[in-house]
């Protein structure tokens, strides 16, 4: 469906089964459809509707609002000297214990921050065709804007010349926009209610 990405199978923790990719009032008709066909098929457990545009409302199909936050954007990030003073690693198999097959894609990245050999920080990259995926950034309140921008310039520096996207709520989006993020539209993540 060009309108909506759906998964029919058990996803890992914290994924959902259905992100939206389109916004049109036809679209979001249709959109609403998908989750009720995949309500149907008693997915086990706790799942998730990633609503990219903040349009649908599927409270009375059983859902409730997991996550309220905003798309950012960083147009243009630049290779730039390090700002948060943490000693940058890009993770690979073996290292803290990940799997090899999670680096089987040449397009997944993964950075983790040491401060006095201790990891403290960390995020995730993943390169599409026309953009960069910042996502799972971790840092402690101190160090978050600095980590942002630190962050911005490795995947500036691993994938040059692509924009670098995501989405964050609260503090972190307040540090993202501080590192020069833009803060753009309002998603939601709904997750399916206990029955």
């Amino acid at each position: 469906m060009v309108h909506t990405w759906v998964n029919a199978e058990p996803a890992p923790r914290f994924y959902p089964n259905v992100v939206t990719l389109t916004a049109g009032d036809t679209d979001i008709s249709e959109q609403r459809q998908a989750v009720r066909i995949l309500l149907k098929s008693h997915l086990p457990g706790r799942w998730a509707v990633k609503d990219s545009f903040h349009t649908l409302d599927i409270a009375r199909l059983g859902f409730e609002v997991l996550l309220e936050a905003n798309w950012i954007r960083k147009h243009h990030p630049k290779p730039a000297q390090m700002a948060s003073g943490l000693t940058w690693e890009r993770a690979g198999p073996g290292n803290e214990g990940f799997p090899a097959a999670l680096f089987g894609d040449g397009n997944f990245v993964m950075f983790s921050g040491r401060r006095a050999g201790t990891i403290v920080a960390g995020g995730t990259l993943y390169r599409t065709d026309k953009v960069v995926g910042l996502s799972n950034v971790v840092a402690d309140a101190d160090d978050e804007p600095a980590v942002w921008r630190d962050l911005s310039s490795l995947a500036a520096a691993t994938f040059p010349g692509l924009p670098l996207v995501g989405y964050e709520s609260g503090d972190e989006l307040n540090a993202a926009h501080k590192a020069g993020f833009e803060i753009g539209d309002p998603l939601r993540i709904w997750v399916k209610a206990r029955d």
